[in-house]
C-alpha cells in the first residue's frame, strides 16, 4: 500500500485535452506544422514562378566570371574573378569599417561621455553639443556632408599637399602614403602579433591575480604593449630587419605606388565614427551616474585623483550597466554600413547590388547578404553575452 507524503496533495487524474502539459506540447507542434508548412508553400511556389518565367534559379553563377572592378580590395581581385570572389572582397570591406568603427567610436564615445560629467563647464558643454549635433541629425545626411568636404576641400593629384617631406599627399582621390614592400617575414610577424596579444592577455590575468594576493600593482598595460610591439620587432630584426619601402609618386594623373585609404572609406568610417560615439557617450554617461555617489567620495577619501578614481573605481563598476546597451551600438554599427552604397564605398550592398544587376539572381543575392549581416550581428552578440557574463557579479 503506498504511503502519501506528508502535506503532498496528489495529482487529480484530467482528460488529456485538459492536461496543460499534454496541451502545450500539442499547441507547440502545431504551430511548428503551420510555419513548416507556409515555408514550403512559399519556396515551392517561388520555384514554380521561377521556372515558368524561365529564371535561372541556384548559386551556380556563384562560379561565373565577375566582369566588374572593384575599387578598394582587401585581398587580390580583378574583373575575371568569380562571383564569388567579388562577394567575398564586399564581406570584407564591410568587416573592416565595423571593426575599426565599433574600436574607434568605444575610444571617442567613453572620452566625450567622461567629458559632459567634467566639473569644466566649457568641456562639458562642448561634449554636450557634439552629442545633441550628432545624435540628432540622420546619418545618411553625414556621409554625404563628409564625402562633400573630402572631395571638394582637397586639391586634384596634380595639385596634392605634400607631408612628411613629401611621402604623404592628400588629394580628393585619397591619401597616399608609403608601405614597406611585400616580405616573407611579414607572414611570421603577423603571427608573432597574435601571439603576442595572447601573452598580454595571459600577463595581464596573472599581474591581476598576483596583485589580488600580495596588493601590489603590476603595470599590466605597459607589459602587455611592450608584448605586442616587441614580439613581432624581434620577429623583424631575427629575419634581417627588411625595410624597404614602397613611395607614392606622381605618374600621370593620379599616384603610383604606396598605398592609398580611398575617400569613400573615410567618409564612411568619419561619419560611422562620430554619429553612432554620441550615443555611445550618453551610454557611458548614464552608467557612471547610475553608480553611488559614495563611490566617487570613497575613492576621494582614499587620495585618488579624478582620472584615477574613473578609471579604477567608476568605470568598472559602471560597465555592467553599459555593455547591454553597447551591444546595440556595436550591432547597429554593422548594419548603418550598409548606407556605404550611397557614397560609392564598395561594401557588400555594393557587391552583392551589381551581383544582381548582372545575373538577375535577385533572391539567392538577397539570401546571401541576409545571411552574411545576420552571421556577423549573432557573432558580435554572442561575445558580448560572454563578456556581460563574465563581468557581471555573482552572489556567495
Amino acid at each position: 500500500m503506498a504511503v502519501e507524503t506528508l502535506g503532498s496533495t496528489p495529482r487529480a487524474k484530467v482528460a488529456p485535452w485538459n492536461d496543460p502539459v499534454i496541451r502545450g506540447w500539442v499547441f507547440q507542434i502545431v504551430v511548428v506544422g503551420l510555419v513548416g508548412f507556409l515555408a514550403w508553400y512559399l519556396v515551392s511556389n517561388t520555384i514554380d514562378n521561377l521556372q515558368r518565367q524561365k529564371i535561372a534559379s541556384g548559386f551556380h553563377y556563384l562560379e561565373r566570371e565577375a566582369g566588374f572592378e572593384i575599387g578598394d580590395t582587401m585581398i587580390e581581385y580583378s574583373p575575371a574573378s568569380t562571383y564569388a570572389r567579388a562577394i567575398w572582397v564586399g564581406i570584407l570591406n564591410t568587416l573592416r569599417v565595423a571593426v575599426l568603427g565599433i574600436l574607434l567610436s568605444t575610444i571617442l564615445g567613453t572620452l566625450v561621455g567622461v567629458g559632459r560629467l567634467s566639473p569644466n563647464w566649457l568641456l562639458s558643454r562642448i561634449c554636450a553639443w557634439y552629442v545633441e549635433a550628432f545624435r540628432n541629425v540622420p546619418l545618411l545626411l553625414w556621409l554625404f556632408l563628409f564625402y562633400k568636404l573630402i572631395s571638394e576641400a582637397f586639391p586634384g593629384p596634380r595639385q596634392a599637399i605634400s607631408l612628411f617631406w613629401n611621402s604623404v599627399f592628400l588629394s580628393n582621390r585619397g591619401v597616399y602614403f608609403p608601405v614597406p614592400m611585400a616580405d616573407p617575414i611579414h607572414k611570421w610577424m603577423g603571427i608573432a602579433f597574435l601571439l603576442g596579444i595572447a601573452g598580454a592577455w595571459y600577463v595581464n590575468r596573472w599581474g591581476k591575480k598576483r596583485q589580488e594576493a600580495t596588493g601590489q600593482p603590476f603595470p599590466g598595460i605597459s607589459a602587455g604593449l611592450a608584448i605586442v610591439i616587441g614580439l613581432p620587432a624581434l620577429v623583424w630584426l631575427a629575419g634581417g630587419a627588411p625595410h624597404h619601402m614602397s613611395w607614392p609618386e606622381l605618374k600621370g594623373f593620379n599616384f603610383s605606388g604606396g598605398t592609398v585609404i580611398q575617400p569613400e572609406f573615410t567618409a564612411l568610417l568619419v561619419g560611422l565614427v562620430l554619429y553612432t560615439s554620441a550615443f555611445v557617450a550618453e551610454i557611458v554617461r548614464s552608467g557612471i551616474l547610475a553608480l553611488h555617489k559614495g563611490q566617487s567620495e570613497a575613492a576621494a577619501a582614499l587620495g585618488l585623483s579624478r582620472g584615477q578614481s574613473m578609471r579604477l573605481v567608476l568605470l568598472p563598476q559602471a560597465l555592467r550597466v553599459i555593455v547591454p546597451p553597447m551591444t546595440s551600438q556595436y550591432l547597429n554599427i554593422t548594419k548603418n554600413s550598409s548606407l556605404a552604397i550611397a557614397i560609392g564605398y564598395p561594401d557588400l550592398v555594393a557587391s552583392i547590388n551589381v551581383t544582381i544587376n548582372q545575373t538577375g539572381q535577385a533572391i539567392e543575392n538577397i539570401l546571401i547578404i541576409m545571411a552574411a549581416y545576420l552571421s556577423v550581428s549573432l557573432s558580435i552578440s554572442a561575445f558580448m553575452n560572454w563578456y556581460n557574463k563574465r563581468i557581471a557579479l555573482r552572489e556567495r
